[in-house]
């Protein structure tokens, strides 16, 4: 990694982040125990989601009069249709993206465009109806990463990296949408509603170039875990998209984590010391415990995830964004980005800061 401090090399020179105005997250434990009401997983819902390590969540919905969950939106004597999810998408994704954008410092020259959203779908896509507002040329060229899941950010990452390895004269605005709030379930069943108790709404964006100081970005890696196919899944259905998220995920990522030759795959053969700065996807406290288990990491290391994780929920692939936002502030001589998703699915990326101007 000490290479990418004097070689050319992609580098994120900018992320800027934002969230909806609403905050939801007791609203939402309230929704949820309503659907519990009368039953033992009332309580158990309640002591899980006073560890859950999240303080506060927003969404696109609005708040209404604070009797209800979402206003109108889960409280129409019926759940609301995937089409009138979409329709919401359509309606407030562009306008947080424009926002977390509206933060970079410019957006001059821009030459690539690589938006990663799973939360939604709309024709125009998503990325042609910000860049036109962002009055964009006509001819940068767009990638979008749709339904990928969590890790998602990381590949838009790895994307516009290759895309300034290839040109490296590109400018690539990476962008992350994702409005998990939108697919809240009528459900009963606990592991659900634990795990739609983290998803929140959110956008990052970031410049990825060949010059400048920023985060070098360096190694990829992609790794599924065998026998965890159904352990994470993202189901379209009638009634929006339903997360399967099981209890079982963290052990599993621990037991993974901790074998030597997946250890090997995930450094790439860099000594775990010399990693200074853990970006890990903020998936959850769970998920966060195990991979700080599994790699043996010291006290700390996960702080800027953890940070998120309370502030803002775990907002899909945008989450990435929202710990790399954070971290980009210590100049780290040595990092290493993981999210998680379906499959089970990894995604990382090794990074550095370097202060050359490529």
């Amino acid at each position: 990694m000490a290479s990418l401090q004097t070689e050319r090399c992609p580098r994120i020179t900018a992320i800027a982040t934002a969230l909806p105005q609403c905050e939801v997250h007791h609203n939402y434990n309230a929704w949820a125990l309503r659907q519990l009401e009368g039953t033992r997983k009332a309580p158990i819902f309640e002591r899980m989601m006073e560890r859950s390590g999240i303080s506060q969540r927003f969404s696109v919905l609005p708040q209404g009069d604070g009797q209800l969950s979402f206003g109108s939106f889960y409280n129409a004597g019926a759940s609301p249709s995937t089409a009138a999810r979409m329709a919401r998408y359509a309606a407030s994704a562009p306008e947080l993206a424009l926002e977390a954008t509206s933060r970079l410092p410019t957006l001059d020259g821009i030459t690539h465009m690589v938006t990663a959203s799973c939360t939604g779908f709309m024709a125009p896509g998503l990325d042609q109806v910000v860049a036109r507002r962002l009055g964009l040329a006509p001819t940068v060229e767009r990638i979008f990463l749709g339904f990928m899941g969590c890790y998602a950010g990381v590949t838009a990452l790895r994307t516009a990296g290759m895309i300034v390895r290839a040109d490296p004269q590109a400018r690539v605005l990476v962008l992350s949408v994702e409005l998990c709030t939108l697919h809240m379930q009528d459900t009963d069943d606990l592991e659900q509603l634990l795990a739609m108790g983290q998803f929140a709404d959110g956008a990052g964006a970031a410049i990825v170039s060949g010059e400048g100081a920023g985060l070098a970005l360096g190694k990829a890696l992609s790794l599924t875990l065998n026998d965890a196919a159904d352990l994470i899944t993202w189901d379209v259905g009638n009634t929006g998209f339903a997360m399967h998220l099981s209890g079982a995920v963290p052990a599993r990522l621990a037991e993974q984590l901790d074998d030597p030759s997946t250890l090997a795959q995930i450094t790439g053969g860099t000594d775990r010391e010399e990693i200074v700065s853990w970006a890990i996807h903020p998936g959850g406290r769970s998920i966060l415990d195990a991979v700080e288990r599994g790699l043996a990491l010291p006290h700390g290391a996960l702080a800027a995830s953890r940070e998120v994780l309370r502030s803002a929920g775990n907002m899909s692939s945008a989450s990435i964004l929202f710990v790399l936002e954070r971290l980009i502030e210590e100049h780290p001589r040595h990092g290493l980005a993981l999210a998680f998703g379906p499959g089970l699915g990894v995604e990382g990326l090794h990074y550095a800061w370097t202060g050359d101007a490529g």
